[in-house]
């Protein structure tokens, strides 16, 4: 038992001596959470920083997904107009594209020596060639056949030969970041062309129609789509000019613009009724008409294409 009481003390006194040399526990905490915020971040970090800004300054055509849906760019009643129906000179031309990512912003159409060529100015840079034709096409062709991009002004142009107006035109895109052709259709408005410069203007002899009365199918584009003409329509001949009688689909039209000429109504009881000169048959005619149907009045694009295949009455 003596042995005992004397091993005790000693056991005691290793304890208080370990406890007063340890350290205190709140040296081994971790620093505060919000310190690490201020600590420089990683080469990958900022790596990956750096390219999700490049992504967000890239132009739109680049940064936008492939699913975007097609946009169809040939309306109906559309007749393909080639370059012997046009007057030599360079215009501005509207073009369609059926993708959102390949826009043309604006275009020069050159006619001369029965060919078109159009300047088509792009609103981004994404794009290094051009090639008409498929995406499939494009890749087998030789690089001799592609149309290179024009990047020596402000913005990028392309110059490509236009077969027809008013025909969808095959164009295939090549992706500089992506280093793949992408499919696009382009079309050239032949109804933004000033109406002088189609040769044709409001001649139906041309189409072998003479003074009389007539029936003929006529097709509305444009707008929301849920306005519509009564179609057939009557046609008058009178001097070898036509007018046509339009019937609109409700009486809020308060008058219509036609080649830079305001129509007013001849009858707004039932239906907004105009009579309106035919510019040419079988190619779309763009119109404005004006609608109080809103709260306000709106000016509204649309298109009308009368077909030659008249009936005479």
């Amino acid at each position: 038992m003596r042995k005992v009481y004397r091993i005790l003390p000693l056991i005691c006194l290793c304890a208080v001596l370990t406890a007063c040399t340890a350290k205190p526990v709140e040296q081994s905490r971790p620093e505060p959470a919000t310190e690490l915020v201020t600590e420089a971040p990683t080469e990958a970090e900022t790596e990956a920083e750096t390219e999700a800004e490049t992504e967000t300054e890239a132009p739109a055509e680049e940064t936008q997904p492939e699913t975007v849906a097609y946009v169809e760019v040939v309306e109906e009643g559309m007749v393909p107009v080639y370059a012997d129906a046009v007057k030599e000179g360079t215009y501005d031309v509207t073009v369609d594209s059926s993708s959102s990512m390949f826009k043309i912003t604006a275009c020069k159409l050159t006619v001369a020596d029965g060919a078109m060529t159009a300047e088509m100015t792009m609103s981004g840079s994404g794009y290094a060639y051009l090639f008409l034709g498929t995406a499939e096409q494009a890749d087998a062709a030789p690089e001799s056949d592609r149309i290179p991009a024009d990047e020596s002004g402000e913005a990028v142009t392309f110059t490509v030969p236009v077969e027809a107006l008013d025909m969808g035109i095959d164009c295939a895109a090549y992706s500089k970041r992506k280093e793949i052709w992408y499919d696009r259709t382009i079309l050239f408005r032949a109804d933004s062309l000033p109406t002088d410069a189609l040769g044709i203007v409001n001649d139906p002899q041309a189409f072998g129609i003479v003074d009389g009365e007539y029936m003929t199918d006529v097709a509305l584009s444009g707008g929301s789509g849920k306005a519509s003409v009564q179609s057939p329509a009557k046609i008058t001949v009178k001097d070898g000019k036509a007018t046509a009688e339009i019937i609109w689909s409700s009486n809020k039209y308060d008058y219509m613009i036609v080649d830079g000429e305001r129509y007013d109504p001849v009858s707004v009881e039932e239906h907004s009724v105009f009579e309106i000169p035919v510019l040419w048959f079988d190619r779309p005619i763009s119109v404005s008409a004006d609608t109080t149907a809103m709260s306000e009045p709106h000016l509204i694009d649309y298109t009308l294409c009368f077909s030659a295949d008249v009936v005479k009455q």
